[in-house]
């Protein structure tokens, strides 16, 4: 075979014009160089052999051509050249089947959520996967969900649209302050004075994310709250606990409001969301802390502040005590480098952890309804995708309303089922900063564009909610039926919603024609980095 090559070889030499020779080695220049090249980047497919090519270091070696013949080395190249070709052409053995074994491990090594859940607002929230009911023109879900968990649920009467995962028990982050400020919010007057000491510090994990609280200095319960709502504060949450008896305390309470609120998937163990053996939440107890904490106005207003003013250190013998600007950590409020701020949203809580990833739950108004929105533990490896995420179920959930039958519902805390409403549809209340039924006007007042307006309806919406003692998800009681249509001027109100039922998830269903619902026509405003464990 060789020498017939060669011989072959030997007659087309003679019809080669030089020119279109290699000079150097005197081959054919459309012939692969088979010498020593610099070294190159592996290509997919294969094994980068010794020479540079995927999968055939085994096949062809190096030759410099130092003791082989004149002849052979022509002989050698064109049966390189005739070959290679072919060899190339064919595709590495096993190449798409590894891949695939490749992908199915890396899915095998993802958290799976437990086969068993919570039923809390429904059986269909139990379930693992993603529960919705589709509707005769319902849109379908995004396909950009990456979240372990999520869900979409109504305010105003806690219905939930859709739902992923939802009683997954998670790391929380600092969407666990949601909970720390629903709980102490009512505890302390906004303009109580707190000398801040060593101790109301000690403790802090390493890498928490700080405000900027020091010792020595004096602050107001209600720059500690900025601290906590807008910079994400561990040092403003610590002052806080000490100031309500300490740590141990903090907690019992925090976990006996969470089960006043039946978010039974929680347990507390540091109050500012740090990573923490055992603490956990789910997206659906989030999501009915967010509705526990919007209906008080001091909690909607911190949670919808986009930037304030922050007392600095004061210096012996000046009267005037230097500030600086905080900002909110929530980019759909804020907005960041490719997040706009999202239309309508008036809160509420972001968070991010080793353990955790990032978690958020928000509120948003559009055309006069409100939904709520949790996310936790995004994958996708976009920027932000906590936020883009967010935003996407967001898009639906209005997009939906209407068009998808409930696959559950956000319960009423269980003191609701214990009070009854007055004759005039109100709700007793012990009074102060926080009473829920008190006017929503001052908390959007100075606010401009879509965030004052979306504030004032979400809080109108969640007022209401509270003064109905979270009966919305319930047949409403006559008397406080009758203190809605007169405070909102609309019609009669809807039937009870009716319970999900049992199906597949995905199936569009026939849809029902619409009663009016109670309640007037309402018409709709950057990150720093982040250390391992610290709670934001």
């Amino acid at each position: 075979m060789v020498s017939y090559i060669e011989k072959v070889i030997q007659m087309n030499q003679f019809h080669t014009p030089n020119a279109s020779r290699n000079q150097e080695t005197r081959r054919p220049s459309f012939m692969a160089p088979v010498s020593p090249s610099a070294p190159r980047w592996p290509r997919p497919g294969g094994q980068v052999g010794s020479n540079g090519l995927p999968g055939f270091g085994s096949l062809f070696r190096t030759c410099t051509f130092t003791t082989v013949s004149a002849s052979k080395k022509t002989a050698w190249a064109v049966a390189a050249a005739v070959f290679l070709p072919l060899t190339l052409a064919a595709p590495p053995a096993h190449a798409d089947g590894k891949d695939e074994k490749v992908g199915k491990a890396v899915q095998d090594t993802q958290p799976k959520p437990p086969a068993v859940m919570s039923t809390v607002g429904g059986e269909l929230l139990g379930r693992p996967g993603t529960q919705v009911r589709l509707g005769a023109g319902a849109p379908v879900l995004p396909k950009e969900l990456s979240a372990r968990s999520w869900i979409v649920a109504d305010a105003e009467n806690g219905q939930v649209l859709a739902a992923h995962n939802a009683h997954w028990p998670l790391a929380p982050a600092s969407t666990l302050k949601m909970l720390f400020a629903d709980t102490l919010l009512p505890k302390f007057p906004k303009t109580r004075n707190h000398l801040v000491t060593n101790r109301d510090l000690a403790g802090m994990g390493e890498g928490s994310s700080l405000v900027g609280v020091k010792e020595k200095q004096t602050y107001s319960v209600h720059d500690l709250w900025l601290g906590v709502f807008l910079r994400s504060g561990n040092d403003a949450v610590h002052v806080l606990t000490q100031m309500n008896n300490g740590l141990q305390q903090t907690v019992k309470d925090m976990n006996a409001q969470a089960a006043e609120l039946q978010a039974l998937d929680t347990k507390v163990v540091s109050p500012d969301g740090y990573d923490a053996p055992g603490q956990v939440s789910s997206a659906y107890d989030l999501t009915l802390i967010a509705r526990s904490g919007m209906t008080k106005p001091d909690f909607r207003e911190y949670a919808a502040t986009v930037r304030a003013p922050f007392p600095g250190i004061q210096k012996p013998g000046e009267k005037k005590r230097e500030t600086f600007e905080i900002q909110n950590t929530n980019r759909l409020l804020t907005g960041d480098f490719g997040v706009p701020p999202y239309q309508g949203i008036a809160g509420v809580k972001n968070g991010n952890t080793t353990h955790a990833g990032a978690t958020f739950t928000g509120v948003a108004e559009r055309n006069g309804r409100v939904l709520l929105v949790t996310v936790m533990n995004p994958s996708s490896k976009e920027q932000h995708a906590v936020y883009r995420e967010t935003a996407r179920l967001f898009d639906w959930g209005f997009a939906a309303l209407g068009k998808v039958q409930p696959v559950g519902e956000l319960v009423p805390p269980l003191s609701a089922r214990t009070k009854s409403p007055a004759p005039d549809g109100t709700v007793g209340s012990a009074g102060g900063g926080n009473a829920p039924g008190q006017p929503v006007q001052a908390v959007a007042a100075g606010r401009s564009g879509g965030v004052g307006t979306a504030l004032a309806v979400v809080g109108g919406a969640l007022v209401l909610l509270a003064g109905a003692v979270f009966l919305v998800n319930r047949r409403w009681p006559s008397a406080v039926s009758a203190a809605r249509r007169r405070d909102r001027g609309r019609g009669p109100e809807p039937e009870s919603p009716r319970k999900p039922e049992a199906g597949s998830e995905q199936k569009p269903e026939p849809e029902s024609p619409r009663k009016p619902e109670a309640g007037s026509e309402r018409k709709p405003e950057a990150g720093s980095g982040r250390k391992p464990g610290s709670a934001q």
